[in-house]
């Protein structure tokens, strides 16, 4: 797929999805949906990726929808590329995707991050952000709800009182609210922010093994929605089982007794484990 909306860059085996409409302040559409998709497939085919960092290109990081439409931005009955009969929310789309991904994910937040460019940030792993980025669940100031799986996702990271809060008001917060409701992990400058992200992602990339990596982000996701610990210890097990028969486990050993740098050679597109994934695919209805 030829991109017109994100730029896609892999350094040092990190890989930078930027959104690319800074004349839009990266307003989001449904090509730009469709190329964030592609991105993270081609991405969990490449073992070469280790890590994403996703950023936005100009001074915002994502404005939300486009609302070139006007008053039916939001209008799926007139949309001409709505999927038929089914009116799937684009946002969601691309949220359950990133849910999927083998590859962790590290939200480099630039600038005003509202709507979609606010929800689409949950299930990515670890966000960072601007000191000049501002936040907003703006949906009932437009008379619409929070989409992208964000109720799911929202509550289970900030807590109810400031999901709800956030979304009652659907004002637009800045850095320091977000820090202190651990929606982001930590404030930088501008110029800083993403030498921040790529520090942890280059420290993923180069001290861990994938395949462990891969189990661990589904696991830790996957088990927010368990009924009981009981759920964990089944996936627990048949993970260690399976992680400490197989080589990456021999180098991490290894290597930490030799006081050296790993070199794992597992890797997700052929070597995970008989039992992934454990779950059932969900159906849209």
């Amino acid at each position: 797929m030829q991109y017109s909306t994100i730029l896609y860059n892999i350094t040092d085996n990190i890989l930078t999805i930027t959104l690319n409409r800074p004349e839009k302040l990266n307003a989001f559409n449904r090509n730009m949906m469709s190329e964030m998709i592609d991105a993270i497939d081609k991405a969990d085919d490449d073992d070469n990726v280790r890590a994403i960092i996703v950023t936005g290109a100009g001074r915002g990081f994502c404005a939300g929808a486009d609302l070139s439409k006007g008053g039916d931005t939001f209008n799926a009955e007139v949309r001409e590329d709505r999927e038929s009969g089914l009116n799937r929310d684009g946002g969601g789309r691309l949220t359950l995707r990133i849910f999927e991904c083998k590859k962790p994910i590290i939200a480099a937040i630039n600038g005003p991050a509202v709507g979609i460019g606010a929800t689409m940030l949950l299930p990515m792993d670890i966000r960072l952000c601007s000191s000049t980025a501002q936040i907003g669940f703006v949906f009932s100031r437009r008379g619409v709800v929070p989409e992208a799986c964000s109720s799911y996702f929202l509550p289970r990271i900030v807590g109810i009182s400031h999901a709800l809060e956030w979304c009652y008001s659907g004002r637009v917060f800045p850095a320091n609210e977000a820090l202190d409701g651990k929606l982001v992990r930590s404030i930088h400058a501008p110029d800083n922010l993403l030498e921040a992200a790529t520090a942890i992602a280059r420290e993923i990339a180069e001290s861990t093994s994938a395949i462990s990596i891969t189990l661990i982000r589904q696991m830790m996701w996957r088990m927010l929605g368990a009924d009981h610990p009981m759920e964990a210890h089944k996936i627990d097990s048949r993970g260690m089982h399976h992680t400490g028969k197989a080589p990456d486990a021999k180098e991490g050993i290894e290597s930490f007794l030799e006081k050296r740098r790993p070199n794992f050679r597992l890797n997700p597109s052929r070597d995970m484990p008989e039992f992934f994934p454990w779950w059932e695919e969900r159906e849209f209805s």
